[in-house]
C-alpha cells in the first residue's frame, strides 16, 4: 500500500501528474482542488495517496491534504462510486462543501460533479448522511450551521426565500444557520446575503 508520495513533480496536467521518488515516477490521478495547489514542475511536492487495486489495474490517486483524502475513501465506500466518482465530486467540491450538501441532503448540488446522476447523488446522502460528521471539514460547526437553519421559522422562510433567489438549499442553509434565528426573517437575508457573497 502507497500511503503518499514525496518526490519532485516531472509532469502535471489536468486529471493526473507525475511524481518522481527516487528515480521511479508514479502517476497519479488528481482532483481539481489538488490541481490548484501543485508547484511547478521539476519543484518538490508531496501527496497522500489511495491505492485501488483491480483485477486489471493499479491506479494511484493523490491528494494536497489528508482531509480530501479522507473525503474521498468516505465517499468511494458507498455503493456503486468508484474512484473516479470521487475524484469528479472532489474536483466540483471541497470537502467541507460535500458535507454540508450531505447534512442538508442536498442531491441536486451533488449532481453538479460528472457522472453523478440523482439516484446516485441520493444513495450517497442516504449512505453517508448519519457519517456526515466523519468527514474531514465537517467540524462539527458545519453540521450544527446547516441544522440551526431549519430551527425556527424565521429560519426557514430566510432559507426558501435564498432559494428563490437561486442559491442551493445547502448553501442557503449553511449561511442562514450561522445567524441567530432570533433575527427577524428580513435581516436573516440580509446578512446571509452578506455572508455568500463573500464565498464568490
Amino acid at each position: 500500500m502507497i500511503a503518499s508520495l514525496n518526490g519532485i513533480l516531472t509532469y502535471l496536467e489536468t486529471s493526473f501528474c507525475i511524481i518522481e521518488c527516487s528515480g521511479v515516477g508514479f502517476k497519479c490521478a488528481i482532483s481539481s482542488q489538488t490541481l490548484g495547489l501543485m508547484p511547478k514542475i521539476g519543484e518538490k511536492v508531496k501527496l497522500y495517496t489511495y491505492m485501488s487495486v483491480k483485477e486489471d489495474a493499479i491506479d494511484l490517486y493523490g491528494f494536497s491534504n489528508m482531509d480530501e483524502l479522507e473525503c474521498f475513501k468516505l465517499i468511494t465506500s458507498v455503493s456503486g462510486v468508484g474512484p473516479k466518482i470521487g475524484i469528479a465530486i472532489l474536483s466540483t467540491y471541497k470537502s467541507e462543501q460535500v458535507s454540508a450538501y450531505i447534512a442538508a441532503n442536498d442531491a441536486k448540488a451533488l449532481t453538479s460533479a460528472s457522472g453523478v446522476g440523482l439516484k446516485l447523488a441520493q444513495r450517497i446522502i442516504l449512505e453517508l448522511k448519519d457519517k456526515v460528521a466523519a468527514l474531514p471539514g465537517s467540524n462539527s460547526e458545519t453540521v450544527t450551521n446547516v441544522g440551526n437553519a431549519g430551527a425556527s421559522s424565521n429560519s426557514k422562510e430566510a432559507v426558501a426565500a435564498l432559494v428563490s433567489l437561486g442559491y442551493s438549499q445547502s448553501d442557503a442553509a449553511l449561511a442562514v444557520g450561522k445567524l441567530s434565528p432570533d433575527n427577524s426573517v428580513e435581516n436573516l437575508i440580509k446578512e446571509a446575503l452578506k455572508l455568500l457573497a463573500r464565498q464568490v
